[in-house]
This record gives C-alpha cells, structure tokens and sequence, in this order.
C-alpha cells in the first residue's frame, strides 16, 4: 500500500513540474490519503502484535 502512495506522489510531482495543478493536487490527496491508511494499519498491526505477546517457551 505504501507503494501506491509513493507512486501518486511521483505523479504529483511530475505533474507539478509539468504544470497541471489539477492533477497534481489530485494525485497529492491520494497519496496523502493512502500513506495516512498505511501508516494507520501499521500501528494496528503493532498493537495487534503486542497484544498477543510471545507464547511461553518449552
């Protein structure tokens, strides 16, 4: 997912350079949009992790 949000990001700003305001705000928010969902997942998936601990050694 990080990888979709790194993509629109290089988009944005290959169409920032290029001029196209409109499909770089665009491509902006969706990257933007998809890191916040990574980042977001990521912290569950922590928390997640920590929650079920290690199981007891044998």
């Amino acid at each position: 997912m990080l990888r979709w949000a790194i993509i629109f990001f290089i988009i944005a700003l290959v169409a920032a350079v290029l001029g196209f305001g409109g499909i770089s705000g665009m491509s902006f928010e969706i990257a933007k949009f998809i890191a916040i969902i990574a980042v977001i997942l990521f912290v569950v998936s922590l928390v997640m992790g920590g929650m079920r601990g290690r199981g007891p050694r044998v």
